[in-house]
C-alpha cells in the first residue's frame, strides 16, 4: 500500500493531503519606493502583499526574482523581472553582485527570514534597505494534524518544519522530503531526507511519488 503523502505548504497537490503550514497576515509599511533601483522578491507572498499599494509607486521597477516561480507571479501582477535566482536565497547574492555597488536595491520580505543574503551583500559593500511586508504564524492545522508513522512528509519551508514539530514528531519510517537546503538545515538531527531536484512542489511531489 502506497505511503500517505502530507504536503506542508501554502500550495496544494492533487496527490497528496494538503495542510496549510502557515497563516499570513499582511502588513503595508510607508514606502518611498522611489529611492530605490531596484526590488527583491523572494516569495508570492511579497507579490500579493504589493497588492494593498498604487502599483503607480512601484511597478516600473524591475524586481530580482528567487525563482522562476517568484517571477511568473510578479510578472503576471505587472511587475517586470530584472532576474531570476535559482531557487535559494543564500544565492542571490551572486545575482546582487552582477550590478554596481551604486545600485539602491530594496528587499521586500517576510518578518521571520532564514537567509542571511542581505547581511553578505552589505558586508560588501551593496546598498541594500529592507521592509517587512508579512508575518506568517503557525496555522491551526499543522498545529492539529496527526500523521501515521510510514507516511510521506514533504516540506517546503523552515518555518513548516518548526511549525510541525510542535506538536509532532519525525518517525524513522517516515519517507521525508524538503525543497532545498535552508529547509533542510531545520530537520532534527538525525532525521534522514531528500532534497527535491528543483526547487518547486511539483519536484517535491514526482520524488514522492518515485
Amino acid at each position: 500500500m502506497p505511503k500517505r503523502i502530507y504536503l506542508f505548504a501554502t500550495s496544494k497537490s492533487e496527490h497528496a493531503t494538503n495542510i496549510k503550514s502557515l497563516d499570513v497576515r499582511f502588513l503595508k509599511p510607508d514606502i518611498d519606493f522611489s529611492k530605490y533601483d531596484y526590488l527583491i522578491i523572494t516569495s508570492k507572498q511579497t507579490v500579493k502583499a504589493l497588492e494593498q499599494y498604487d502599483k503607480k509607486e512601484f511597478i516600473e521597477i524591475p524586481a530580482l526574482c528567487v525563482s522562476a516561480k517568484t517571477a511568473v507571479a510578479y510578472e503576471e501582477f505587472g511587475g517586470k523581472v530584472l532576474s531570476v535566482g535559482d531557487g535559494y536565497g543564500d544565492n542571490l547574492v551572486k545575482n546582487i553582485k552582477e550590478f554596481s555597488k551604486d545600485t539602491k536595491w530594496l528587499y521586500l520580505r517576510a518578518e521571520m527570514i532564514a537567509s542571511d543574503f542581505v547581511k553578505r551583500s552589505q558586508d560588501e559593500g551593496y546598498s541594500i534597505d529592507d521592509e517587512v511586508l508579512y508575518v506568517s504564524e503557525c496555522s491551526k492545522e499543522i498545529l492539529d494534524v496527526r500523521v501515521n508513522d510510514d507516511s510521506t512528509l514533504i516540506f517546503t519551508s523552515p518555518s513548516s518544519i518548526e511549525c510541525f514539530l510542535k506538536n509532532n514528531t519525525i518517525h524513522p519510517d517516515a519517507k521525508v522530503i524538503v525543497i532545498g537546503t535552508t529547509t533542510a538545515a531545520l530537520l532534527p538531527k538525525g532525521v534522514k531526507y531528500q532534497i527535491s531536484k528543483n526547487t518547486s512542489i511539483e519536484s517535491c511531489i514526482e520524488l514522492a511519488l518515485e
